[in-house]
């Protein structure tokens, strides 16, 4: 909840090196961290490059109870050599 007791969106983005690296880590949210939530899944092309192969991904985690250690899933992305995007 936010100061004056709305409830605010939080979103989680962590960005992973290729679809496989998201793949897994999108299958160990719910066990690690309880996600009930099925992460979404974007693949996030680098600027100027049309190749497959030049793209990062994205896994997208909903977190509207504001419940999630951003720390733990920056570990977890970092175990698939990526990070969690700053908000």
């Amino acid at each position: 909840m936010s100061e004056n007791g709305l409830v605010t969106d939080v979103r989680h983005v962590l960005v992973l090196p290729d679809r496989d690296a998201a793949e897994v880590v999108a299958e160990e949210l719910p066990d690690r961290f309880g996600v009930a939530e099925e992460p979404q899944l974007v693949r996030d092309a680098l600027a100027g490059e049309d190749d497959a192969e030049d793209a990062q991904w994205l896994v997208v985690v909903e977190d509207p109870e504001s419940r999630l250690d951003p720390a733990a899933l920056d570990a977890l992305a970092a175990e698939h050599e990526g990070w969690l995007e700053a908000p």
